[in-house]
């Protein structure tokens, strides 16, 4: 028998496996040649930039073209696994404005009438109006212009988080933060005049609540997760799943990770649009094929109807600029600006970069995160979604985000 080289193995493997399979050998070679570009590039990518785990997916409309997962569960040394469970954190977002806009679709709300309608406590908001130069105390006035259900899904509100907005930074420095029950705090600007990252989401979580009469987690359960088979996915993680969550780390002074212990979270009392779900690689990929699919999951589940889908992949936002975010708490977050120099705009429910990134996803692709280094985005020019789950702190850390354009440019390069 003649000798055979390495090159030549993995050729008449991949001429065999296609005559099973009735597929050309070179597609089956170039997918597993571009799965193991992959491997190779979280694998490495996490040693060399220090980073505890990644688990990453990449897929079209109907099938899943990558897996993998690399690192370490925790302390313990117990490898991380494809199906390992993340905290997404605003990666929620997302899945909230689904069920806003199933609601809309039902003709229960609408996007551009006042949520005070249902809401009443959003009916008469302030907005900060400066300091007093003497006394620095907030000047509050009332707010012009009500708050609608499309100010709240595309962070046109005026409501703003601390981590990112100075005077709301400022403001909250100097009070108590938000007022107690539940109460709105002021909005930092007139609804649609700016576009900043903030609880808008959070409050139309309390809409879908209130319409709806289901908490959260049960209108999640019955409408969108359940129907997707995304069974990984709730704001409640079982203890038959902790030894499937990974950790989290917190970066230090001296530039190391610090480990936070693992524990079972407490069920929450609440739940909030904004953040909370926990979620697998795999789960996310479910959803992201749903927007792929114009509505419509893998598995055929219609979630949303197709032109509802179509308002999410198109700016909503006019003029306004999406997407950079100065930090005002480095320890949670870095400065925010995910591709520098481009103009980003903002639709339902995620960030949309009006140009293609080098080597990457095309122009129109849509985006989130989680504020512990969880990323997706999905490319509805190519069919193609992917998901890099990690979790450690601050946000958009620069490894975190090397990673990230490590992992995209290799996807694209693959498939």
């Amino acid at each position: 028998m003649l000798p055979i080289n390495r090159r030549k193995f993995h050729s008449r493997a991949a001429g065999t496996l296609a005559l099973a399979l009735g597929a050309p050998a070179s597609s089956l070679f170039a997918a597993a040649t571009g799965s193991a570009n992959l491997d190779e590039t979280l694998r490495s990518g996490i040693a060399r930039r220090k980073i505890p785990a990644a688990v990453g997916a990449a897929a079209t409309e109907s099938k899943t073209l990558y897996e993998g997962a690399f690192g370490t569960r925790d302390s313990s040394g117990a490898p991380v696994k494809i199906d390992s469970i993340f905290s997404i954190a605003s990666m929620t977002k997302p899945v909230t404005t689904v069920a806003a806009l199933q609601l809309v679709e039902q003709g229960k709300l609408q996007l551009d009438e006042p949520v005070s309608k249902h809401l009443p406590e959003l009916g008469a908001l302030d907005v900060l109006d400066g300091f007093d130069p003497s006394t620095g105390k907030p000047l509050l006035r009332p707010a012009k212009a009500p708050v609608t259900l499309k100010h709240l899904l595309t962070h046109t509100s005026g409501f703003c988080y601390d981590n990112w907005d100075g005077n709301m930074f400022r403001y909250t420095s100097l009070t108590t933060g938000q007022p107690a029950g539940g109460k709105p705090g002021p909005l930092m600007f007139e609804p649609g005049t700016r576009w900043q990252y903030g609880q808008g989401v959070d409050w139309a979580g309390r809409l879908v609540e209130k319409v709806s009469g289901l908490s959260l987690e049960d209108y999640f359960q019955q409408k969108i997760l359940g129907p997707l088979e995304m069974r990984d996915t709730s704001y409640i993680l079982p203890a038959a799943k902790f030894e499937r969550l990974v950790s989290m780390s917190e970066r230090q002074p001296d530039g190391s990770l610090k480990e936070t212990p693992r524990a079972l979270p407490p069920a929450p009392k609440t739940f909030n649009g904004g953040g909370g779900l926990y979620s697998t690689a795999a789960d996310y990929v479910r959803f992201m094929q749903m927007i792929l699919g114009k509505g419509r999951g893998r598995n055929h589940a219609q979630i949303l109807q197709a032109k509802t889908v179509a308002q999410m992949e198109v700016n909503q936002i006019g003029e306004l600029t999406a997407g950079k975010m100065k930090s005002f708490r480095p320890n949670v977050s870095s400065d925010v600006d995910i591709q520098p120099g481009f103009t980003e705009k903002w639709g339902l429910g995620f960030l949309i970069n009006t140009t293609p990134y080098a080597g990457g996803r095309s122009a129109g692709s849509l985006a989130w995160a989680g504020i512990a280094n969880t990323f997706f985005w999905i490319d509805p020019k190519r069919s193609l979604c992917a998901v890099l789950l990690m979790r450690f702190m601050p946000f958009v850390d620069s490894q975190a985000v090397g990673l990230l354009g490590d992992f995209e440019r290799a996807v694209y390069a693959a498939y």
